[in-house]
């Protein structure tokens, strides 16, 4: 089987292009939506990320818990949002390399917005045995594209629910 590099899916949200991309922007939110990630450190910056942003994401699967220095590769407000991740430790993201790029894509439709997320898997030069048996090891028994799926099909009907709670004035995002 070839492997996967790039998964992907979408969702309509009831809310606008600007207020689907000011919540991903926010990246020590991300932990709301995603079964993995835990949002940011406190020493990453608050607020929405701009291009160029650099912040260390708290991650958790099962027990095992890690950090990954990420930084902003695209920060167009309404439309497209993304970033890299390029290092990966315990306690502190010391092992460098590419290891994946995280993408978010913002299109209106009738009374809403279109939220694409994708993830790229950019260890590229590994070969494929490797990361298939890294893979998994580190997700009980599946590639980390089909774990991914997993992940974005849950962070994208946990964004969606969250926002359009909000929009009716069941909570406060922020």
């Amino acid at each position: 089987m070839a492997r996967v590099f790039t998964v992907s899916n979408s969702i309509t949200i009831d809310v606008s292009p600007d207020d689907a991309y000011g919540a991903v922007s926010r990246l020590a939110d991300m932990g709301r939506w995603s079964p993995e990630n835990r949002g940011t450190t406190d020493d990453s910056p608050t607020g929405p990320a701009v291009l160029g942003t650099t912040f260390v994401g708290r991650n958790r699967r099962g027990a095992f818990r890690w950090v990954t220095r990420c930084t902003v590769t695209a920060a167009e407000p309404g439309r497209r949002f993304a970033f890299r991740v390029h290092a990966i430790g315990r306690n502190r993201p010391v092992l460098r390399g590419p290891i994946a790029t995280w993408e978010y894509r913002f299109e209106r439709t009738d009374g809403g917005t279109r939220v694409t997320e994708t993830w790229t898997d950019d260890r590229r030069t590994w070969p494929t045995f490797v990361a298939d048996v890294f893979d998994r090891v580190v997700t009980s028994g599946k590639t980390f594209a089909v774990f991914q799926q997993r992940n974005i099909d849950a962070t994208l009907r946990n964004l969606k629910r969250e926002l359009e709670l909000d929009a009716a004035g069941g909570t406060h995002l922020g």
